[in-house]
């Protein structure tokens, strides 16, 4: 960052801190009375009241407030009429001082409770109330009617600028809204020839501090009457009550920051009013009303023209909320037509496949992803695979968000820059970041053209602080790589629908537990059934295999050829269902034995395992690549016999290949430990590849490989019960990978 940008940013950061809501003076149109409730003493006053009062200011405090003002008028009478919890400046009469001329003009008192003290607020009174005279309540009627009729959010503001216009007389009148960022669109304005026009113009978030936007939601009304007055300080400087300067928050007559003074005059305004569009109790827009020269705006008017941004707050609130409410129907029915598809398919990702424009409607997005376990379902305009991939690696590794959204992949996600060459804007919902199941909205760019009023970079000045703009001409800015924001009801209604979503998903898996359960009890039977039978045909079988070979030995003389090869094939079938017996017992043995854990060096073991299987690839062409491998804390008995299955296959089934090349290697992830075993075999087809690892299940004929066909089942038996997993990738005729996985916690390097 340069020097400039630098000083640019603590000269941002310092107006943003200014503590404008105690500026320790007043706009001097009027003059200001500080008193204490108790004693209706005055503890402070503006420096300008010698104006009014004919003594020095700082001859006021402690003196009583009766002694100002004539004498048919009691303040503590007057005080009755304040409501208790009113924090606004509120008209409790009129008077005349008691030491001015019977001709004097009467001057409108104002008094608010804050601070700890009353702040009481003297004006003049006006001898007319601006271009409409006499009552405004035939104007005010007239006003909330029309309102009612309007239907658009243009047509609403438009006829507030009108009529605000008329009731103060001001030479232009503008009504803008504020977007997420801050910046403010003029959507509707009504000027006098000779004025700028601004409409469609916007006006840059800088303009407004955080401080001015708090104060703009709290004090719905601001008038500045003259941009060149002198302020008039408060005497003495503190508050006594509080020992610190007065809290002039909600003070009609509050000096203001010398910058906004002369940004106004930058802009050729001498007097200015703004009324605050507060909705939902956030500051939505402001009617920003200025002229020419300086112009009293009486209270009357003030309250009047208040009255009127209340009425449209709420105008506007009501009309947000019906559309928000229509666009939340239209939600929650494309939510009840995912929800159905998605049981009548009994899966979430089959479900919202049979319905992509529901689904890409819901986020008013042009592509969308499904995103499970095992497969990664792309809809519309979206992402390569891979990229989406990626990204929901990016957001599963974040804090346990549940939704992200972004209008700026550029911006929000540097990790992945490839992905802002395809989308703008992301949005994700997390249905279970465990297993990495999303559903994930794309919006592409939208690029668009700002017509900014005056270019919205801000200077400094020799003191180093913020110089407000001199131009205000229009100044056009092109803003790329920005997708369409993703609105609230769109946000709120993917939370609605991950509940949902998340609902189904507890329901299926209470119904899974269930099935769990009796499908232990039934595999609890089973291998007590397949324990029992394979140990009682041991003995059997074994004798008819040891009787064939007496037989053979004793009466092989005397019997034909025919009769000594059927007595072979009564030995060799016999012999094979002693081994088929042998590992169907093992098998059932591997869910009934406790594990026994321990360190495991997987390369001890594999060298092991190699030796003992020597005589079974003697004198062919193997080449060996076994990488460094980890330790883990497993039953070594178990890993041995799962790595022997697997080392054994590849073994067998690289028995053509010259040479054969078996490979065993490690890989480590942040929650598991994977290893695997690849060959250059002769493969298998993985459409076949959920048989690989089931109970006497084969992909090739016994006649080319011998085995039981219970060796892999044995394999997944052994690692599941470690809470591992396995699989195995392959292609016919170029070889096949077995992987095996044991969790991370119950490993170690």
């Amino acid at each position: 960052m340069s020097t400039a940008d630098t000083a640019l940013n603590q000269a941002i950061e310092r107006c943003s801190q200014e503590p404008i809501q105690i500026p320790g003076s007043i706009q001097p149109h009027g003059f200001v009375l500080v008193v204490d409730e108790a004693s209706l003493q005055i503890l402070q006053a503006s420096e300008n009241a010698e104006h009014w009062l004919g003594m020095p200011a700082i001859q006021l405090p402690g003196r009583h407030f009766a002694e100002l003002v004539s004498e048919d008028f009691d303040l503590n009478q007057h005080l009755d009429r304040l409501p208790d919890q009113e924090i606004y400046p509120f008209h409790i009469g009129d008077v005349r001082l008691r030491h001015g001329s019977p001709d004097a003009p009467r001057l409108t008192v104002l008094v608010h409770r804050h601070d700890q003290v009353l702040i009481v607020e003297l004006e003049p009174v006006r001898a007319d109330h601006g271009p409409v005279r006499g009552d405004f309540y035939p104007l005010v009627r007239a006003f909330v009617s029309g309102l009612q009729q309007l239907s658009s959010l243009e047509a609403l503001l438009q006829s507030s600028v009108q009529q605000i216009k008329r009731i103060t007389g001001f030479g232009r009148v503008k009504a803008y809204r504020f977007d997420a960022d801050g910046n403010g669109l003029v959507l509707a304005e009504q000027a006098d020839p000779g004025y700028p026009n601004y409409l469609g113009l916007s006006f840059p978030a800088s303009d407004i501090p955080a401080q001015a936007r708090e104060l703009y939601r709290i004090n719905r009304i601001r008038l500045i009457q003259d941009a060149n007055y002198q302020p008039s300080p408060l005497v003495p400087t503190l508050n006594p009550h509080t020992g610190k300067p007065l809290d002039m928050t909600f003070t009609s007559l509050r000096s203001v920051s010398p910058v906004h003074l002369q940004y106004m005059r930058n802009m050729g305004t001498m007097a200015s009013m703004s009324l605050s569009i507060v909705v939902g109790g956030k500051l939505w827009g402001l009617i920003s009303c200025h002229h020419e020269q300086p112009r009293p705006v009486d209270f009357q008017t003030r309250t009047a023209c208040e009255l009127l941004g209340s009425v449209l707050s709420l105008q506007i609130e009501s009309y947000e909320s019906h559309a928000s409410t229509r666009q939340l129907l239209d939600q929650r029915q494309r939510i009840v037509q995912m929800l159905s598809s998605m049981a009548d398919h009994d899966s979430v990702s089959e479900g919202l496949l049979q319905l992509p424009q529901v689904l890409l409607a819901f986020a008013d997005a042009q592509g969308a992803a499904i995103i499970s376990a095992d497969r990664c379902d792309l809809i519309g305009s979206t992402p390569p695979a891979s990229l989406v991939n990626a990204l929901v690696h990016w957001l599963a590794h974040r804090s346990d968000e549940t939704i992200f959204h972004t209008d700026n992949v550029q911006r929000d996600i540097e990790e992945l820059p490839e992905l802002a060459r395809h989308a703008a804007g992301v949005l994700a919902v997390a249905i279970s970041q465990i297993h990495s199941h999303y559903l994930v909205w794309f919006r592409p760019e939208q690029a668009r053209t700002v017509n900014w009023a005056g270019r919205p970079e801000k200077d400094i000045n020799a003191q180093g602080s913020l110089s407000p703009r001199h131009s205000f001409d229009t100044w056009q800015q092109e803003v790329r790589g920005y997708s369409a924001p993703w609105h609230p009801w769109i946000i709120e209604g993917a939370t609605e629908l991950r509940g949902a979503v998340l609902g189904i998903v507890l329901r299926k898996a209470e119904e899974l537990a269930q099935l769990t359960g009796e499908l232990l009890r039934s595999n609890k039977e089973l291998e007590a059934f397949s324990y029992s039978v394979s140990h009682d045909l041991r003995a059997p079988l074994r004798h008819i295999a040891g009787y064939t070979e007496l037989l053979s030995e004793i009466e092989g003389s005397a019997l034909s050829e025919r009769g000594l090869r059927f007595l072979k094939h009564i030995e060799d079938a016999a012999r094979f269902a002693g081994t088929l017996v042998d590992n169907l017992l093992n098998f059932s043995q591997m869910g009934r034995s406790a594990l026994h854990m321990s360190d495991v060096d997987l390369n001890a073991l594999v060298e092991s395992i190699r030796l003992d299987l020597k005589p079974d690839y003697e004198g062919r062409d193997i080449v060996w690549e076994v990488a460094a491998l980890p330790k883990v804390i497993a039953d070594p008995a178990f890993i041995n016999l799962a790595l022997q299955n697997l080392i054994a296959n590849a073994i067998k089934y690289t028995r053509d290949r010259a040479p054969a090349r078996i490979e065993i290697g490690a890989d480590k992830t942040r929650d598991e430990t994977v290893v695997y075993i690849r060959d250059n075999g002769v493969g298998f087809d993985m459409a076949y590849a959920n048989k690989l690892f089931g109970v006497f299940q084969r992909l090739h004929r016994m006649e080319d490989f011998e085995g039981t066909g219970i060796g892999l089942a044995s394999v997944r038996r052994i690692i599941e019960r470690h809470d591992g997993r396995v699989w195995a990738e392959g292609q016919i005729d170029q070889g096949a990978t077995f992987y095996f996985a044991l969790p991370r916690h119950i490993s170690h390097d």
